[in-house]
């Protein structure tokens, strides 16, 4: 675990953020920051851009709790959040917003850890599914395109499937360029034509 993390902590009770500040250097993390209000969360993180943000709320209502999500930008970086207490519709607005932690029953010093831990292995094993998804998604639409720019050369020339993916690539190698930058060029050129 990275214990040079910038650590942002959103505490208002100073005697719980002197805790909090406690418990990451216990945990090996020194490297922190606290504000009292979350009002303050949007202008600090422009000054700032924390590696990690813990929140602790009492009792957030929905408003508060997706404008903190929205704002701390929850899915380009781990944001574990401590409330006293939730209910069903509360949690699944945690886990929309993209939450790396929703951690009920409050903040407790010995939990501050293994929380934040965990909260940011979950957002890089979120973070890499979204990038495989992406380039999974990327890959079939790149697919689909090769195989237009195939029936547009089989249909131009009378090729078989074959030979119009080797000529695809024949003139990508050519040109120094990729396969799917040549297929795309004849699938604009052709919908040009039309």
């Amino acid at each position: 675990m990275q214990n040079d993390l910038n650590i942002l902590v959103v505490e208002a009770d100073q005697t719980k953020a002197h805790e909090i500040l406690e418990a990451l250097k216990d945990g090996g993390w020194q490297n922190a920051t606290v504000i009292a209000s979350a009002s303050a969360l949007e202008r600090i993180l422009q000054q700032h851009d924390p590696d990690i943000i813990l929140i602790d709320l009492a009792n957030p209502d929905r408003d508060t709790l997706e404008h903190l999500c929205f704002v701390s930008n929850a899915r380009k970086r781990p944001v574990a959040m401590f409330v006293d207490q939730t209910d069903e519709a509360m949690t699944q607005t945690a886990i929309s917003a993209g939450l790396s932690a929703y951690v009920v029953n409050g903040l407790q010093k010995d939990r501050i850890k293994p929380v934040l831990e965990t909260a940011i292995a979950r957002f890089n094993v979120i973070t890499k599914m979204q990038s495989e998804l992406e380039a999974a998604k990327q890959a079939l639409a790149d697919r689909k395109t090769i195989d237009r720019a195939k029936g547009l050369l089989i249909s131009a020339r009378n090729i078989s499937e074959d030979e119009a993916y080797s000529l695809l690539r024949k003139t990508a190698m050519d040109q120094g360029r990729k396969v799917i930058d040549v297929a795309t060029a004849l699938v604009t050129a052709s919908e040009l034509l039309q």
